[in-house]
């Protein structure tokens, strides 16, 4: 099972942390970070021009400062004061109000955007191939979808306005610095570049750290997922292996928090650089005050504290920058993992100008013209034709691995051929409108899927304006109502995960009720009785016998009791068709099939 498989990245993501540079290169750019935030412009806008403001208001506080240090205190003008000081507590009440404005409609804005783009990539992956899926994890999937959006929504709500908030801030006060005396200014801000610098570098180390970590996260998800699931469960239990499984759930988690770790402290050496070359700033311009005053050059005492006020506020916002630069370099890597997967190209697409084929329309049959598919290498069907007519009860038999069920596939085009076509009633299968092709075709395969849900809800996933009658009906088609009607809580009874709460024919039947359910006019059963005994098998096929005429039935089965009835026989060997015709005809023809039927 694959709870026990080693970490593994997704077939159609193939890129690893030590190629993550041509990863975020070839996903992100700044062009399409941008398009993410254009149907928000407006509430954007808003949100720059109240930080803008209060940036630009938060400066005047240190000239205020300096009136009364040097104008209102030595005069003991206690009305300029007056003036002076509600000045300073009307800036700090304007600064709150605007900021929890711009807070809350930033929030509102960033999880917009997420939710836009969660859906979207939930979109986008609804129309991957069956392909993506059997080569990813299921934990994989999960981790894009939840974490690193998670990631990037704190980065967007958070990080992103904070970054505008700091940067008009740092703005207006270097303005405010150059302003009241350009030499100090000058001299105190020449290590701002060497800062910015090594900030980058710090953001470089981290973000590449963050890749990895977020992949440590998937692949423990991943494992999650799959060992602590009904099946996983059974599994490690009867096989020995739960010692196994916490042991190696030890080492993931111990890699997930040393990959933590240094997402959150690599280049803290470096940064400490940064925090140190700031905070003694002040003790720069105070060096510097002195130096001018012993040069004779003029520097009043409260130019030197409104100066000293203005770097205290320009540190803190500085630092946030630099920090927020780095959050910005780990957001980047998330943005790289969730555009990978929308860049993913949807193999099966719906045509530009698709037709309709309703129900009623379906007369003639499918017919497969020289049809070719392979799984990446491994070659399955090989120039197959064959033809299925409508309305009437086809069997496809043959060896294990023969690509009967890849028929199935292609059939429903969960796939898209190789060479050849596959049509219905003459046309083209990908020509066909997807809703065309969902209303035809009903699928039951051995492998059910059922929802964590009520029966009554796994069956109105197939139609949810299904009246009760209905569901009964379709329960009795299956052979189920008498299980359902035996249980306390009817059809609100759970199935629980995957339906383990049922046994594995009452899967099987609850699987083919809701296919019955939505009254298909194609079903096409692979291996969907296999967990039936032998009585109610034969009821369920008697009960499928009389939908004969009405519709078409397509059933792939080992056991060849199940097909003996058939209005024809398909028989499958190494993806080509070597034997056609009835049970009987078959038999006499003394190949293939008479030697499966002599060892049945």
């Amino acid at each position: 099972m694959s709870s026990f498989r080693s970490s593994a990245q997704p077939h159609d993501d193939p890129a690893t942390p030590d190629h993550y540079g041509d990863l975020a290169e070839r996903h992100v750019s700044a062009a399409r970070v941008f398009t993410l935030l254009v149907p928000h412009r407006a509430a954007i806008i808003l949100v720059v021009l109240l930080i803008a403001v209060a940036g630009m208001t938060g400066v005047v506080s240190p000239f205020l400062i300096r009136s009364i240090v040097d104008d209102a205190l030595p005069a003991k003008d206690l009305r300029l004061l007056g003036y002076l000081a509600g000045g300073l507590v009307g800036v700090a009440l304007f600064n709150a109000i605007a900021n929890l404005t711009q807070t809350y409609v930033s929030i509102r804005v960033g999880q917009s955007i997420m939710h836009a783009l969660r859906t979207r990539l939930y979109q986008h992956l609804q129309s991957l191939s069956l392909s993506f899926f059997s080569g990813t994890r299921a934990g994989e999937v999960q981790a894009r979808l939840s974490s690193d959006i998670a990631g990037l929504q704190a980065l967007l709500t958070n990080s992103a306005t904070d970054l505008a908030k700091h940067l008009s801030v740092v703005a207006a006060t270097l303005v405010a610095m150059l302003l009241l005396d350009w030499r100090l200014a000058c001299a105190s801000l020449a290590v701002i570049p060497l800062l910015v610098w090594i900030n980058g570098r710090v953001a470089q180390l981290r973000e590449r750290v963050t890749y990895q970590q977020q992949e440590q996260v998937a692949d423990l998800s991943a494992n999650i997922a799959e060992s602590l699931s009904a099946g996983g469960i059974i599994l490690s239990r009867t096989m020995g292996r739960v010692h196994y499984l916490v042991h190696r759930f030890q080492r993931d988690s111990a890699t997930l928090a040393r990959l933590e770790t240094q997402a959150s402290t690599a280049g803290q050496w470096e940064f400490a650089l940064v925090f140190l070359a700031l905070d003694i700033l002040p003790a720069l311009t105070f060096m510097g005050g002195g130096l001018f005053i012993g040069l004779g050059l003029e520097v009043s005492i409260g130019t030197l504290v409104a100066f000293i006020a203005l770097q205290e506020q320009l540190l803190w916002p500085l630092i946030e920058i630099f920090e927020t630069r780095i959050e910005f370099a780990k957001g980047r890597a998330l943005l790289a993992r969730v555009f990978s997967y929308l860049d993913t190209p949807a193999t099966v697409t719906e045509a530009a100008s698709p037709v309709s084929l309703a129900r009623q329309d379906f007369t003639q049959g499918i017919r497969f013209e020289d049809v070719s598919f392979a799984y990446g290498d491994r070659v399955v069907l090989k120039d197959l034709t064959l033809e299925i007519p409508a309305g009437k009860h086809t069997a496809l038999v043959g060896p294990t691995g023969s690509g009967k069920t890849t028929v199935s596939y292609l059939i429903a085009r969960l796939y898209d051929v190789d060479h050849g076509r596959i049509t219905y009633d003459g046309i083209d299968v990908r020509a066909l409108s997807f809703e065309s092709l969902a209303n035809l075709v009903g699928i039951v395969t051995q492998d059910t899927f059922l929802l964590n849900a009520s029966i009554e809800a796994n069956l109105r996933f197939a139609k949810p304006e299904a009246s009760e009658e209905e569901l009964w009906w379709a329960l009795e088609r299956a052979q189920l109502d008498a299980t359902v009607r035996g249980l306390a809580d009817g059809l609100q009874a759970g199935v629980g995960d995957r339906g383990y709460q049922l046994s594995g024919g009452e899967r099987q039947r609850l699987s083919l009720a809701r296919m019955l359910l939505r009254d298909p006019p194609i079903i096409l059963l692979d291996e969907a009785t296999s967990a039936l005994d032998a009585k109610t098998q034969a009821a369920m096929a008697s009960a499928l016998a009389s939908l004969q005429g009405q519709r078409t039935l397509i059933s792939i089965a080992h056991r060849l009791s199940t097909v003996r009835q058939a209005d024809q026989i398909l028989v499958i060997q190494a993806g080509r068709l070597v034997e056609q015709g009835t049970h009987d005809e078959l038999v006499r023809q003394e190949g293939l099939y008479a030697v499966m039927a002599r060892n049945a």
